[in-house]
């Protein structure tokens, strides 16, 4: 999972100012499923399911509290309303409701179906996606009758107890005019309906659909079909529009992992949202063994759009590796309702994490000076967090506080965990080795169907790799001791250093310069707010209008336009902005002024490490 941190800002900103298909009965030990997509009631959709043979008196149907990939309570249960159970006769048998996310059924022996109808997640977000009680968008639904249906299938399906390993038949009757992006594949040819079978609920869960109009390419990677598909409310983007760039970037990353894995069909699900107040508001990506749902604002540009998608896509992609090729058996046994948390998020978001920078300057998308720069801001983000509580101990109580608020931490010292041991196997290795020949002998010793024990990991990594890595893992990852980065990256030649770095002119870390009025979509300055230097030097003052800057206009619609303009300024550059002041227009000419911050950066300062540097950047 991706969340992108930096939307948050801008997000802010935003915001300131019929019945089910029928399922024929079989003597087959299997559950069915009916979701009706056409007649949607009350922004609902009713789900019909055909139970197997129950041999119990008391039989419970649970949906997911947490589903994997995802480190928070999320209860999907919550949006389950209605539940219902009748025998063969379609007479209603007693249900009690024991919890948000499961109900027990009396009289089991004798059900034959349960009903129910699903409210979509999109809808509740209240806190932009990240709020306490929100569904992180890509981990969320969305069901917008006639238009788009996201339907991540552990918020619609649920099993029933000790019955998750038995076969799953899920039928969609869905609009002629939506078609159902996904990896699995569909077993009717009907237009209006689509039937997917996998052999147990935990694959079911890892294959999400997305249905809208037809908008997708695919092609092929090193014999991996990739499939882009796009819902794009307004049509701004297509999947055309952005599959070359995707088409580089996967193709490096399949260059990159060499044969460490045979996933044959890859499906990136991407929704852009509309942002409005029923709309999704947490951005980002989640991963599946198969696919990727992205969420992301519509009304970024296409240089936005591009590089953000690169960034989280590139992350999730490299969780083929891990966690869904190398996992501990909390991942592989996932317990939906009472989740057991792994010790290892280290590895799986953090190598993950690390993979995805190290990908793009190994196969030249990037070059050393943007790689050592995101470094650097990895290092000053980690050491603004609890540096010495115990990732493990974080990792495995992931789900508590105080845990909990250091998870963004698995894509800073996460990532630094990766590349430090990264680093450490190339020297030892005179350079022949690294990281990824680690996770490649790892997904040989143990692989999809063939968990670690969590206490077994750090010994297993040391008999495939040198002491030293074992002594650093027992020190800086499960110890209390902070990583001294300078150390590590002087065995490739680098050195701190602090320079001044400008800061975006119109954000203050997440907290914006300007806001939006949503009722004609001007951009206008924030009052009651010290302003930076930009602001002030041009005698732009709080309440302002900004109605165009260098004769472009801007608006709501272009917000993110803005934004990435901005990035492209440099100090003393001329700029005209177009204003309004208490209802008068006029125009400010004048330059380009920055305000700054000392940041910590990385040179190279040692050439006599160069033949070591390129080892562990190119090998």
């Amino acid at each position: 999972m991706k969340k992108i941190v930096i939307t948050l800002a801008l997000t802010t900103l935003l915001w300131s100012c019929k019945t089910g298909s029928s399922i024929a009965s079989t003597s087959k030990q299997e559950v069915k499923v009916a979701i009706n997509l056409i007649d949607v009631k009350e922004d609902r959709v009713l789900v019909t399911v055909k139970a197997p043979k129950i041999t119990t008196d008391e039989v419970t149907y649970n949906i997911p509290k947490t589903v994997p990939g995802t480190y928070s309570e999320d209860n999907y249960g919550k949006y389950i309303t209605g539940l219902k159970a009748f025998d063969s006769k379609g007479n209603v048998l007693l249900v009690t409701k024991k919890n948000d996310n499961t109900w027990t059924i009396a009289n089991a022996k004798k059900v034959a179906t349960i009903t129910y109808y699903v409210n979509d997640t999109f809808d509740t977000e209240k806190g932009r996606g990240f709020g306490q009680d929100d569904v992180f968008s890509p981990a969320g639904t969305n069901i917008n009758a006639g238009k788009n249906f996201l339907i991540n299938t552990h918020s619609f399906i649920g099993y029933f107890q000790d019955l998750k390993d038995i076969p799953y038949q899920v039928s969609i009757a869905h609009p002629s005019t939506l078609w159902g992006a996904t990896s699995m594949t569909d077993l009717d040819v009907a237009t209006t309906n689509d039937i997917f079978e996998t052999p147990r609920y935990a694959e079911l869960v890892e294959n999400p659909i997305m249905y809208a109009k037809p908008d997708y390419t695919s092609f092929t990677v090193n014999g991996m079909e990739i499939q882009i598909a796009v819902y794009s409310p307004t049509g701004k983007f297509t999947a055309q529009s952005i599959t070359p760039e995707m088409k580089t970037m996967m193709t490096a990353q399949k260059n990159f992992l060499g044969n460490i894995n045979s996933t044959q069909k890859y499906s990136v699900l991407v929704y852009l949202s509309s942002m409005a107040e029923d709309d999704a508001k947490g951005f980002g990506a989640l991963e599946h063994p198969t696919a990727t749902t992205v969420v992301l604002p519509e009304m970024m540009s296409k240089e936005a759009l591009i590089k953000t998608m690169k960034d989280v896509v590139s992350h999730e992609f490299f969780h083929i590796v891990t966690p869904l090729t190398i996992h501990s058996k909390e991942i592989q046994y996932f317990d939906y309702i009472n989740p057991q948390m792994s010790q290892h998020l280290w590895m799986y978001e953090g190598v993950t994490e690390y993979f995805a920078n190290l990908f793009q300057i190994n196969q030249g998308l990037i070059n050393e000076e943007e790689f050592f720069s995101r470094i650097s801001d990895k290092i000053n983000h980690a050491n603004s967090m609890n540096d010495t509580m115990p990732f493990t101990l974080m990792s495995a109580n992931v789900l508590k506080t105080p845990y909990k608020e250091q998870y963004l931490n698995v894509y800073e010292k996460g990532a630094l965990i990766g590349m430090c041991m990264d680093i450490i196997i190339r020297e030892k290795s005179n350079g022949e080795r690294g990281i990824l020949d680690l996770m490649q002998k790892l997904s040989k010793e143990y692989g999809v169907t063939k968990p670690f024990n969590d206490a077994d990991l750090f010994a297993k990594i040391t008999e495939l790799t040198y002491p030293e890595v074992g002594t650093f893992l027992s020190t800086y990852v499960s110890g209390t001791t902070p990583i001294p980065y300078d150390f590590y990256l002087a065995k490739v030649g680098l050195t701190k250093i602090s320079e001044k770095a400008p800061l975006n002119v119109f954000l203050k870390g997440q907290v914006p310069y300007i806001a939006v009025n949503h009722e004609n979509k001007e951009i206008y300055v924030t009052p009651n707010v010290e302003l930076n230097d930009f602001f002030t030097t041009l005698n732009i003052v709080g309440g302002d209008v900004i109605l165009a800057i260098n004769d472009k206009a801007y608006s709501l619609d272009t917000i993110y336009d803005l934004i990435s303009m901005s990035e492209k300024w440099k100090e003393n550059d001329p700029i005209t902005v177009k204003i309004k002041r208490d209802g008068k227009e006029q125009i400010i000419k004048g330059k380009v002024t920055f305000s700054y911050e000392e940041k910590d950066g990385l040179k190279i300062s040692d050439p006599s490490k160069s033949v070591l540097k390129d080892a562990w950047l190119k090998k």
